[in-house]
């Protein structure tokens, strides 16, 4: 069974709000900005084959909470990840790279395994589903990769998924199955659950919104409260003669039914190419569904100006991609929406051996709780308590001479959030000192326990000394200008400064860097037959079937003529293929 569609849409001319990023949030590692090439990961034990596909990790930082959405994207029957949903030199494909790019998350396209309705479709109309076996299972498998691999900085709060036609049916089949993993749904001209493959084209008789949610509870089962706190969107085109068109409102209000409570339409809002969207709000006057009609679509994946625009994809109306990044990103309700304080202003003003230091800062969501004034210089300062409200003015007294900077932050009332630092202007208390600190501190090679930092030689140093978060780190003085600090924990953020020394003389500090350790996993394949690999305790024996330790993925009879590659994604934890 194909899904059959006309690419007829017209550009979307809308641009979409983006979240500012928690500007006090640390920097998570930056991606490629590629697509990756095609990878293998677990078998398909229902379907055959294995699952491959391609992920896109960004190179920009993540734009809510400080951590980026992981976004899976299925494509349609007769379509494949390579040739439809993923950008290439040619093609624009589904259009998810600017999406990806402009909200820092990390967008993953698998392709279908087995040849699931004659056209390598997603098995959405399978009556008997759970979150092991299956297209289900091997896409879940999918996500439990990516999340737990540290270095893709994934939250938890933030994993959404999106399909077209069959990968739309197969994303609600998913949204109703594990409701705890996915935040949000994207459900594109997808037949709802408990339809059959040979009712695409209609709605059957006494089939109602009610019919697929009591199907979509039933799949949650234990883990139906979660469905407190997702949210859907629908789209789909008044020419889409392949999939009901009756069957987008339904699944809008099928997924408000699983929810639970009352809802309040919102006016219909105009898509700027014809069509609309009429979004639901839930009791709390939280938004819970939106659902697009778009005036002239056939079946099709809307990608938007600069997608592909044939096989099942248009590039002439909405970007669905960007509409569907900024409806997960404002409407998340599994992540804190209150934006941190901000600071508006600090300074330092010096008399005598006294500094005073001065700040303002505000909170949308309530009110400035504390301010934290940190000096660095000879006699430094860390006070965590140096105000509140709208401004404060605080005075250190008995500052020893020299040269000090500094920075001020603020912490609000509500979420307890905080703001990014105002960098005080340095400053210089009594007499110059004899030396200057050194200058172009920067950040080397890091390791997992390390950081390697550099800075350039300052006139008249007879070594340096490193500071880390403020305590000095090295035994004795640094002869030359490069100092490697060890010991360190994994996947943690420090703060370092240098100071230069002359005879038994220090300058003040340097300017402040941040550098990040490495995770300290690295995830590892090994090829071995069944027995093998429970002999070396990556699986064990279940009733003469060898299971991979940590996932239970049934991996089949435990002996030495079944062989499997199982990839160590974390602790103790083994996924049947290759690391992500």
């Amino acid at each position: 069974m194909a899904f059959r569609m006309t690419p007829t849409l017209a550009a979307w001319g809308a641009t979409l709000a983006l979240l500012a990023p928690g500007a006090a949030q640390a920097q998570v590692q930056a991606g490629p900005g590629t697509w990756s090439a095609n990878q293998t990961w677990a078998n398909d034990t229902v379907n055959g084959g294995a699952l491959t596909g391609y992920y896109y990790w960004p190179a920009t930082q993540p734009a809510l909470a400080g951590k980026r959405a992981l976004v899976i994207v299925l494509h349609g029957c007769a379509q494949t990840a390579a040739g439809d949903v993923i950008n290439s030199a040619t093609d624009g494909g589904f259009n998810w790279k600017a999406a990806a790019d402009q909200y820092g998350a990390v967008v993953v396209a698998p392709n279908a395994t087995g040849n699931v309705y004659g056209s390598h479709c997603w098995d959405y109309a399978r009556t008997t589903r759970n979150r092991s076996t299956g297209h289900d299972g091997i896409l879940l498998d999918l996500v439990n990769r990516f999340v737990n691999n540290t270095q893709y900085a994934i939250d938890p709060k933030q994993v959404y998924i999106t399909g077209l036609s069959s990968g739309g049916g197969q994303t609600m089949a998913l949204g109703c199955i594990a409701p705890d993993i996915f935040a949000g749904t994207g459900i594109n001209a997808g037949p709802p659950p408990g339809t059959t493959t040979a009712q695409i084209g209609y709605v059957p008789a006494g089939f109602t919104a009610t019919t697929a949610s009591n199907k979509c509870t039933q799949w949650a089962g234990s883990y139906a409260p979660s469905f407190s706190t997702q949210i859907a969107s629908v789209i789909w085109g008044t020419t889409d003669y392949t999939v009901a068109q009756a069957y987008g409102p339904m699944d809008a209000a099928a997924m408000r039914l699983s929810y639970g409570g009352s809802f309040t339409q919102s006016a219909a809002v105009p898509v700027a190419t014809g069509g609309s969207d009429i979004q639901y709000k839930d009791s709390n006057g939280k938004v819970r569904t939106s659902q697009i009609t778009v005036t002239g679509m056939a079946h099709a994946w809307p990608a938007g100006t600069g997608g592909q625009n044939a096989s099942y994809v248009d590039a002439t109306k909405v970007n669905y991609p960007m509409f569907l990044m900024n409806f997960w990103s404002t409407n998340n309700l599994r992540v804190a929406q209150v934006p941190a304080p901000v600071m508006a202003s600090c300074s330092a003003t010096v008399s005598g051996s006294t500094v005073t230091v001065m700040g303002a800062g505000s909170s949308v969501g309530g009110s400035v709780t504390s301010y934290k004034v940190v000096l660095n210089g000879p006699t430094p300062v860390n006070d965590a308590a140096a105000g509140s409200s709208a401004s404060f003015s605080k005075q250190y007294a008995s500052r020893a001479d020299g040269n000090y900077s500094g920075t001020v932050t603020a912490t609000d009332s509500v979420k307890g959030l905080t703001s990014a630092v105002c960098n005080i202007p340095g400053f210089l208390v009594g007499s110059p000192p004899a030396v200057l600190p050194p200058s172009g501190l920067a950040i080397g090679t890091k390791t997992a326990s390390s950081i390697a930092l550099s800075w350039s030689a300052a006139s008249g140093a007879t070594g340096y000394n490193v500071y880390r978060n403020g305590v000095k780190v090295n035994a004795s003085p640094v002869a030359g200008t490069a100092f490697t600090d060890t010991g360190l924990a994994a996947s943690t953020t420090y703060s370092y400064q240098a100071s230069t020394l002359a005879g038994t003389s220090e300058s003040g500090l340097s300017g402040a860097v941040q550098g990040t350790t490495n995770s300290s996993f690295t995830c590892t394949t090994t090829n071995s037959s069944n027995y093998a690999h429970v002999q070396a305790g990556r699986a064990y024996n279940s009733g003469g079937y060898a299971l991979a330790t940590g996932s239970n993925q049934n991996m089949g009879l435990n002996n030495t003529f079944y062989t499997n590659t199982l990839a160590q994604t974390s602790a103790g934890y083994y996924v049947i293929g290759n690391c992500p």
